[in-house]
Formats: structure tokens, sequence, C-alpha cells
């Protein structure tokens, strides 16, 4: 088989490593009971202001229409990240979390099919996507176009956490290890499969399982579809049961809270839906606001939960989004890409709507209703949640590409203006042929962001700390700055042996972005 896998020699003792050596080869030698327990709660397709919380220097239209008290909460109890950033599409920055790679390294550049073998790109006229791996996450490393690295959970569970994995997974389809959130090293799999979203939040449709499509209908769940409980309640529910288990137990847990909200289908939830409607919104964006009460529902349980357990003193809590919020009109309401302002497009593109995210962190230790300005990747959960665990040197077979964000966390006012964010999204994510959608790669260091269009062969660079909106592009005016972020973004898409796309008349691959001459006449 032809395999896609970057940094194989260097990542990787041989390339015939086997799953016993992979599953085995981490032993701890430290005491659970002392541990902290950690979860991570994510939300799919929150934008960034998606809640009554603001994560910039002033509220926003959104923050005043959506209600969520206990993320106000958690906020009040903890830190937020305001320069926080994910993937512009949900299983790369799933892939990010459980691996600490980036995503130029670990290739999982699109969201994953739930057939497998079967990419999710739309066709385009122009280029042909990367080499990607289009298989997700696999246990088994002779799978083609897939991924094969130490999960987190499986790092974690061999230091002695019950591992509980709650809600969508959608790491890779069906027949690949990835789609069984067991074989990542969670004791515990509930409603967890390569769906990427519920065929229903509806327990009258039994969560999809009575629309035929069995690929895409929630299983697992019989209980709470009898009790006509809503998809967030019935999986919020069963992880506090799991909470339950793992105090039983008498180990510390790992929690990966991740709901399907708030993507698609936009269910009515009908305990939330009619405030929206008094308040002027249109039926759509009644429903997803709903979904979004619904959710902010379900963590203040799990908080509440941590108090009647004993446990809020000795648990860290992340919350989190998976990549920017829609903003496709329809499926939502009002103008296109009107719905994340004053940040630029939403989900699926690597201007700032795509990609920047809530991010709240509260826990032993941390301060409480302290803000940090300091920008931050998916990837970095990995090391800074390994950090808190006290585990220090595991035995991995990938090369992490995060950083622990302890640091700032202690001292919010520190700022590390050298660290680079990268992204890479050589895909076509919709058949939408339009400018910041799709087919880019994007750096930040410091204020400094630089995109490379792959369509047009085109850089535009922004001061994202004084222009969030991304609306002047200097690329012209700054051309030394160009060339250094140019520079900076093919060192490392080069250093992580990145796939890029190629030109469908002629299969060559496009320019790096340091050889495109009409901006860098005399580079070779």
């Amino acid at each position: 088989h032809t395999r896609y896998w970057r940094d194989w020699s260097s990542d990787v003792c041989s390339s015939d490593l086997s799953l016993a050596f992979l599953f085995t080869a981490m032993g701890y030698a430290l005491s659970s009971q002392t541990k902290p327990n950690i979860i991570l709660f994510l939300v799919d397709d929150m934008g960034w202001q998606d809640c009554s919380v603001p994560f910039w220097d002033r509220p926003t239209k959104n923050n005043t229409i959506y209600e969520t008290p206990h993320l106000e909460t958690l906020a009040a109890n903890g830190i937020k990240f305001t320069n926080a950033y994910a993937h512009p599409v949900c299983t790369p920055t799933r892939i990010s979390i459980m691996t600490g790679m980036n995503v130029a390294r670990h290739g999982v550049t699109n969201w994953t099919n739930v057939h497998k073998d079967t990419p999710t790109d739309h066709p385009d006229e122009l280029l042909s996507p990367a080499k990607w791996n289009y298989n997700g996450w696999s246990n088994d490393p002779t799978i083609p176009y897939s991924i094969t690295a130490t999960p987190l959970p499986l790092v974690l569970k061999n230091a002695g956490y019950y591992t509980i994995h709650c809600g969508k997974a959608h790491f890779a389809p069906y027949g690949v290890g990835g789609s069984d959130p067991t074989h990542l090293g969670f004791d515990v799999n509930i409603a967890g499969s390569a769906a990427g979203n519920p065929g229903s939040f509806l327990a009258e449709d039994a969560y999809g399982g009575l629309k035929g499509d069995t690929l895409w209908a929630i299983k697992g769940l019989t209980e709470h579809i009898n009790k006509r409980e809503f998809l967030t309640d019935a999986l919020t529910a069963e992880a506090i049961h799991s909470m339950d288990v793992a105090k039983e137990k008498g180990k510390p847990f790992f929690l990966y809270m991740a709901h399907y909200a708030v993507h698609l289908p936009f269910s009515k939830d009908t305990r939330f839906y009619q405030k929206y409607i008094d308040k002027g919104l249109t039926e759509t964006e009644a429903k997803y606001a709903a979904l979004i009460e619904g959710m902010d529902k379900s963590l203040g349980e799990l908080l509440d939960h941590l108090k009647k357990i004993g446990a809020e003193q000795n648990t860290y809590i992340i919350f989190m989004s998976d990549n920017g919020g829609l903003s496709l009109a329809p499926p939502r309401s009002g103008g296109m890409h009107t719905q994340n302002l004053p940040l630029k497009k939403g989900k699926g593109s690597l201007y700032e709507g795509g990609i920047r995210i809530p991010f709240i962190l509260a826990g032993p230790g941390i301060n409480k209703g302290d803000v940090s300005q300091q920008y931050i990747i998916a990837e970095d959960l990995f090391p800074t949640v390994l950090g808190w665990a006290g585990i220090k040197h595991p035995k991995l077979i990938q090369k992490v590409d995060g950083k622990n964000i302890s640091a700032f966390v202690q001292n919010p006012k520190k700022i590390d203006q050298k660290k680079i964010l990268l992204w890479h999204y050589p895909n076509n994510w919709t058949n939408i042929n339009e400018h910041g959608i799709s087919w880019s790669s994007a750096i930040r260091q410091g204020k400094w962001k630089m995109i490379y269009f792959h369509k047009d062969q085109k850089l535009e660079l922004y001061n994202i700390t004084d222009d969030i909106q991304e609306e002047k592009d200097l690329s012209e005016q700054e051309p030394q700055q160009l060339k250094k972020m140019a520079s900076f973004m093919t060192k490392e898409l080069k250093k992580k042996n990145t796939q890029l796309p190629s030109y469908k008349n002629n299969s060559l691959p496009i320019a790096w972005p340091n050889e495109l001459k009409k901006y860098f006449k005399n580079n070779q």
C-alpha cells in the first residue's frame, strides 16, 4: 500500500513498529491517588463569541444574544485566553488534541468520512488536494493514508487515569481504529463513532436512528431515548455516571466531554427555543441559540457534580470549540459570513472567523478571573494536560509540536512573541468557490499573521493585534515582514514534510510561499 506518513524515520524507531510496542511501552510509577481530574469540554462549531462571555477587549452583539451563565461562572473562576486557535474544520483539531501534532505534520488536514478510503474533498477545476491522511487516526500502521501516534488518553490511562470518551469522536472512518475511541486508550466510549454529526438531537428521532442511516445515528443511548431526553442531556447524564464509576474505582478521571452541539442539524430544543424567538431571532438562529444554552446547561451540571462528589478543588477544566463558527447562509440566517463579525469569514477559512475560538481554563492553582492574550493552538493541550497529570518524558512515537501553556496561566501578562502557530488546509471543504474558503495555509508570529491562498498564489499579511477584522492587507507596505513570514512558513511546512496541492492540468505541486516570484523576484 502507498502510505502517506511524515517524519517516519525521525519520529518512529522502525517502520515495522508493532502495536505491542505502541500500547505497552509506557510505564509510569506515579501514584494515581494524588493526581488531579481533567475535563476537556469540547464544543462543535461554536464561534469565538457565541456566548455571553466576551473574548475580545469589549462585548460584541453576539455576547448580548446568548445566555450562558455557567460559562460565565467558569470564566470567573479561571483564565480566559482571548487569542486561542483551532484548525478550520473539526477532525484536524481533534487529531491535534489527541496527538500534540500540528496538522501539517499529522496530515489529517480535512474532516474524515464515515466510509474508509474515501476523501471528503469537493472537486475543483484548478487544483487537486494534497495527499492527506483521509483515513484519520489508526492503531494499525499498515492502513494507508492514516496517522498512527501515541494518543493522549492512552498515556493518561497508563498513568492510572480512568479515561472517558463522551460524545463526538470523528477521528477516523468506520473500519479504521480511530472510529472506536477505545482504540485510543479510552476505558469508556459513550456515543463516539466515525460520525461527524448526529442524525438528530431528538429522542423522538432516536438520535437519527429512525431515519434509516445507521452510519450517522447515535447509538447506545436507548435508556435516554425512552426518557425522551435531548441528546446533549443524555450525554451529560452518561458522563456524570462515568465520573461516579471513576470515584468508586479510586482513580482520577480524564473526561473528554465532546458534545455534538452546536453542529448541524439544528434540532429544536423546546426548553430554550421560544425565548430566542421572543428576542427576535429567526427560527434557525433560535434553534442554534437553544443548542448553545443546552450546552451551557451541561457544563453547569458537570460543575455541580464535581461539588457533589468533592472533586471541585482537584479538577482541571478546559473549555473550547473545535473550529470557528459556521458562517454559511444558508444554513445560518443573515448575510453570508456575518455571523462571526467582527471576525472575518467562518468555519472552513483561515481568516480569524474560521480558527479563533473561545477558550477557558480553570482548576487547581489557577487564579480567578484572569485573562491572557498569549496566542495558543489546539495541539498545545497535549503537553499541558500531561503536565497537569505529572507525566514527564512519556515514550511517544510521534514528535509533539504543541507547547505547555502553564507558564501563561501562572503569569497572564507573560507573552511569547516568538511562538509560531501554523495552519495548513490544502483541501476543498465545500462546493463554494470563494476567496478565503479552503485552499490555504497560514502562520502567526507575534502580531503578524500571513495567509497563503493556494488557488490564486496570493499572500496576505495582517497586523492581527491592531486589525482583528483583517481589513488591511499589509503585504505591499511591509515587504520585508512578508518575506520573513513566507520564509518561516516554508521552513515549517518543509520541516514537517508537508504535502501541497497540485495543478490538475500537469500534476505539479503549487509553489512554496517563498518561491512566489511576484513577491520575491530574487528568490531561487
